[in-house]
């Protein structure tokens, strides 16, 4: 059996986050009225009570190694905590701040080289900057690859200004990891804990969705684009994109059905039912899903491993799931 390989763990970086607050304390002021916006602020309460508790998990590779070992998991992809991607910030802090990020996510994978791995960022509201973070992140930093939003102000993932973004992941070989941080619901959402439970599964549809609709996969077949949370609802709900594409003449500019594009996509197990689990695998393959955890937050998986065992899979999927996958996917990529 591969070694078991968890593609969805994050770390924090406190130095990083208080720098920009002291840089641009303004801007920083008006990102947390946004939080409260979106949010509401028992959720936020709640999760700096959260964070608190897992702080060490989330910055310490001796406490990460520690709680991998009890998961039974023998290595981490490491990203960078949402919180860190700045969308709002101008291209001058933008370039630091993706910069900080990689080299930090780097310093932190290098104390554990054979458990660890590193994912950086790209400045997803700047596109004309996200090659240049790219390499930074792959060439310069020997990471894996990158995870960037559902979208950052204007910019999509439809967007025809990431194009050279895209082409060059794909030259690179190198995984782009899709997280969503915060959901343009806004206040819709912002009690129940919606903003996360609804939000982070709309967010992953949406941004998917602008990936097969505008045909970013047709034109760059090579990308290695990972989904977080199982990819949100489309995976479950992709007969209606089919249906649209078929009837509707501004829904086809894919060259071929939205079903078709989930097996050239790859997607974690975060989501949270053996039935949805089970059906994910269905719809894009076995070899299309990977051990994910959301590592340390509380909307993760506690026993990632278990999970997987337990959605009643075959074997050689539940194997392929929890390592083969992963490992399949960094042996093919360009050496940094």
């Amino acid at each position: 059996m591969s070694e078991v390989v968890d593609v969805h763990a994050h770390l924090l970086m406190p130095g990083l986050h208080a720098e920009v607050e002291r840089r641009v304390p303004e801007e920083v002021e008006a990102a947390a009225e946004l939080e409260l916006r979106r949010n509401g602020l028992a959720s936020l309460q709640a999760s700096g009570r959260m964070i608190g508790e897992r702080f060490p998990r989330l910055t310490s590779v001796d406490a990460r190694l520690a709680a991998m070992d009890s998961q039974g998991v023998d290595r981490q992809w490491v990203s960078p905590s949402p919180n860190h991607f700045y969308p709002w910030a101008n291209e001058g802090l933008a370039t630091w701040t993706t910069g900080e990020a990689n080299r930090l996510i780097a310093e932190h994978v290098a104390q554990a080289p054979d458990r660890l791995v590193g994912l950086g960022t790209v400045p997803l509201q700047h596109p004309h900057l996200a090659v240049d973070a790219l390499d930074d992140a792959v060439l310069g930093r020997g990471l894996a690859g990158v995870e960037i939003s559902s979208f950052a102000g204007d910019v999509e993932l439809s967007d025809d200004r990431l194009e050279p973004f895209w082409a060059r992941a794909a030259e690179l070989r190198a995984v782009v990891f899709l997280h969503p941080f915060g959901c343009s619901l806004d206040e819709r959402l912002d009690r129940f804990y919606l903003s996360n439970t609804v939000g982070q599964p709309v967010e992953n549809a949406v941004a998917l969705s602008h990936l097969i609709f505008a045909g970013v996969l047709d034109r760059h077949p090579g990308l290695r684009l990972i989904a977080a949370h199982g990819g949100g609802y489309l995976p479950t709900a992709i007969g209606r994109s089919d249906r649209a594409w078929k009837v509707r003449p501004e829904a086809h500019e894919c060259a071929h059905a939205p079903s078709s594009y989930l097996s050239k996509l790859w997607f974690d197990t975060v989501v949270h039912d053996e039935r949805a689990l089970r059906w994910l695998v269905e719809a894009a393959g076995a070899d299309r899903v990977l051990l994910g955890s959301d590592f340390p937050f509380d909307m993760g998986l506690d026993d990632p491993v278990a999970f997987v065992r337990g959605a009643g899979l075959p074997d050689d999927a539940v194997d392929a799931i929890l390592g083969g996958n992963a490992e399949a996917l960094l042996r093919t990529r360009v050496n940094a």
